[in-house]
């Protein structure tokens, strides 16, 4: 939730919508019924439920989460996005 709420910090985004977001992460966890799920599952769901709802928030998170480490793998990523 850290992660998220540092990705979503000074944008538009409300307290409630990154409470939702962490639920349907958690609800996407609960379905797969396993007691443990790869840490890159949780990360990819954040990803995915980031980049729906703003892409700088997308950036900020993938920057740590994919270890882009220099510019150009930061580009090639916003990129993707456009």
């Amino acid at each position: 939730t850290s992660g998220i709420r540092l990705a979503c910090t000074k944008r538009p985004i409300s307290a409630e919508t990154i409470d939702r977001i962490v639920g349907e992460i958690e609800s996407d966890l609960q379905e797969v019924g396993k007691s443990e799920v790869p840490s890159h599952f949780v990360g990819n769901r954040v990803l995915h439920k980031l980049k729906e709802l703003d892409d700088v928030a997308y950036i900020r998170y993938a920057i740590v989460y994919l270890q882009l480490n220099d510019i150009h793998q930061i580009n090639e990523e916003i990129s993707r996005l456009i």
